[in-house]
């Protein structure tokens, strides 16, 4: 498998399961104290942009 063979899964991998991407930014943001907690949550939104999913919430809660 090739580069983009993996940023293809990984694309899609984020995208069905956004969660991964709040969960990553949440324990970057306990790693360092929210210390860096705005960049991380702009890391967070360019991320779920770049996957395509951006439509959800942040903090949807799935029932």
């Amino acid at each position: 498998m090739n580069l983009k063979g993996i940023i293809d899964k990984a694309k899609a991998a984020l995208k069905s399961n956004p969660d991964l991407i709040e969960k990553g930014g949440d324990a970057i943001d306990k790693a360092t104290g929210n210390k860096y907690a705005s960049h991380v949550d702009k890391a967070q939104d360019a991320a779920r942009k770049a996957v395509g999913a951006q439509d959800q919430p942040k903090n949807d809660q799935q029932q």
